[in-house]
């Protein structure tokens, strides 16, 4: 028999409406390495537009934002990836990883 693997793909939702799948997990985590959201949105081939609406809809899922923003100015803006954000991406992948995505 040849080498059969069954795939998946798993999100959370919460009241009907995604919290957190793969594609928020890579903006998260590009967020978290690039310290903007433009920047990360970019690095995703994401308009900014789709990048703030999914964090948008993360952060109103949540009783806590999963990013903080500071606003452009003389030394720019930027984005930070919260403890809760980084929380929801652990416990994501581990779930990922028990369902046996890796």
């Amino acid at each position: 028999m040849k080498n059969v693997k069954i795939k998946s793909r798993i999100w959370i939702e919460v009241d009907n409406n995604v919290l957190i799948g793969e594609g928020r997990v890579r903006l998260l985590k590009a967020i978290e390495n690039t310290g903007s959201l433009s920047k990360a949105a970019k690095k995703l081939n994401m308009s900014y537009k789709k990048a703030w609406d999914l964090i948008y809809s993360m952060n109103n899922a949540t009783s806590c934002p999963v990013i903080t923003t500071t606003i452009g100015g003389k030394n720019g803006g930027g984005a930070v990836l919260t403890e809760h954000g980084k929380t929801l991406i652990d416990f994501f992948e581990e779930l990922n990883k028990g369902c046996g995505n890796t």
